[in-house]
């Protein structure tokens, strides 16, 4: 209590000094308590459901196991990258890509790039993401229900990400993956605790491009928002300077890509390597990206400067980040804090948002009067409970809270969806 009340007193001037006082006493202290019922409320895992996957991963780990010691002509221990490392490059022969301390590195940046060419380090990445999939979540969930109540309770954490995002742990529920079709699976197991009752997922809409556009101020970018369109189809339009209704499927994946990769500083090798073209031609696509959407580029640029002038960037709402080595003569670690600086207020604003949202939706549930527990949020997307009767009142209270959490010059839109489990309701 003496150290806490000594901390307080040299901490809370700083607080106020750097205007980061209201963001402290309006919201993360007040989400707090929000969390803590989040916590407390739990959710509900469908144990027979998680038994049933634990024999269906094990049969795939079994099956992948198999074919990856038939192509690499011989038995070997999938989990270990030193006995990896000598079938890739010394009996297979392909080619190394970077080193580590103890050898050639065979980690997922390096098997992405050696399984466009061989099917081995395609087979090692999927059997890797089963493996994690099944000792992270399918053998361990039911170990952390409650032996009572069967329900989990993770374990929300404000303090974690320089971002101001917040992290969940024991169990980790923010990271299972929901493009897979067996991260969809993992989702299934988590069901409500009452007959009758229903999951409702609200998840804000293409949210860290929203505040890009409103953040850069570009007009392209503004009015793609404000006229409704589909953003990464307009891009690919006005980048290839055609009409919208002539747009490919590839053309928008492309137009995607670059849209994303903008707001976490990606260059022109890794978007070459992620839509598959050459890095030439990649720089050439991010050059017009950027003649496109000027103002993009401009927030960028200002974003930098200001990041090196001041040594730290901010959100919205007033949230610092430091950069002690914004201005270091690495070049390599400078490059890293640019990224940083200019990801942070679109990504730091986002975890604000969801935050304000949150807040702003307990407080008309409470008012309501209505049935609906929160019980997750991943990033973007909020969880709840709620009896299948109260749906469309409690949707509305979501969807209002989400929209109206923070007034920006284009909407907020939330797609909102429910159903009998998690990956149901997503």
């Amino acid at each position: 209590a003496d150290y806490t009340l000594r901390l307080f007193e040299k901490l809370e001037p700083l607080l106020k000094s750097s205007g980061m006082d209201e963001l402290f006493y309006d919201l993360e202290m007040p989400v707090s308590t929000v969390l803590l019922q989040m916590e407390r409320n739990g959710i509900m895992i469908d144990q027979p459901f998680l038994s049933s996957l634990k024999v269906r991963f094990e049969k795939e780990l079994d099956q992948l196991q198999g074919k990856i010691h038939e192509l690499a002509g011989e038995e070997f221990n999938i989990q270990s990258p030193k006995q990896l490392a000598v079938i890739l490059f010394e009996k297979l022969g392909l080619k190394p890509i970077k080193k580590t301390t103890t050898g050639w590195s065979t980690d997922v940046s390096v098997l992405s790039i050696l399984a466009e060419d061989n099917e081995l380090p395609a087979l090692i990445l999927e059997y890797r993401q089963v493996a994690k999939l099944q000792n992270t979540y399918v053998e361990v969930l039911p170990k952390l229900a409650n032996p009572k109540t069967g329900l989990i309770h993770t374990s929300y954490n404000q303090a974690v990400a320089a971002t101001g995002r917040l992290s969940s742990s024991d169990p980790n529920l923010q990271n299972i993956p929901i493009r897979t079709d067996l991260g969809r699976l993992i989702r299934q197991a988590f069901i409500p605790r009452k007959e009758g009752n229903v999951f409702l997922s609200a998840d804000y809409s293409q949210v860290e491009l929203r505040l890009l556009a409103h953040l850069a101020q570009d007009p392209g970018l503004l009015g793609a928002f404000k006229d409704g369109v589909d953003v990464h189809r307009r891009t690919a339009a006005l980048i290839g300077n055609i009409n919208e209704e002539d747009v490919s499927s590839e053309m928008r994946s492309r137009a995607k890509a670059i849209n994303f990769g903008v707001i976490y500083g990606m260059g022109a090798r890794a978007l070459g390597r992620q839509i598959k073209v050459s890095t030439k031609e990649a720089a050439a696509f991010i050059e017009t990206y950027f003649a496109t959407y000027p103002g993009v580029r401009t927030f960028i640029d200002s974003t930098k400067e200001k990041a090196g002038r001041d040594g730290w960037v901010e959100t919205l709402l007033g949230r610092r980040r430091l950069l002690p080595d914004i201005n270091s003569d690495n070049a390599r670690i400078r490059s890293f804090q640019e990224r940083v600086a200019v990801n942070t207020p679109i990504q730091g604003t986002a975890a604000d948002l969801i935050k304000l949202a949150m807040l702003r939706i307990q407080k008309a549930l409470e008012e309501s009067g209505l049935p609906a527990l929160l019980l997750l949020q991943v990033h973007d997307e909020l969880v709840l409970e709620m009896p299948l009767e109260n749906l469309e009142e409690i949707s509305d209270i979501v969807r209002k809270g989400m929209e109206g959490a923070l007034k920006l010059d284009i909407p907020l839109l939330v797609d909102i969806n429910h159903g009998s489990n998690w990956s149901e309701a997503h």
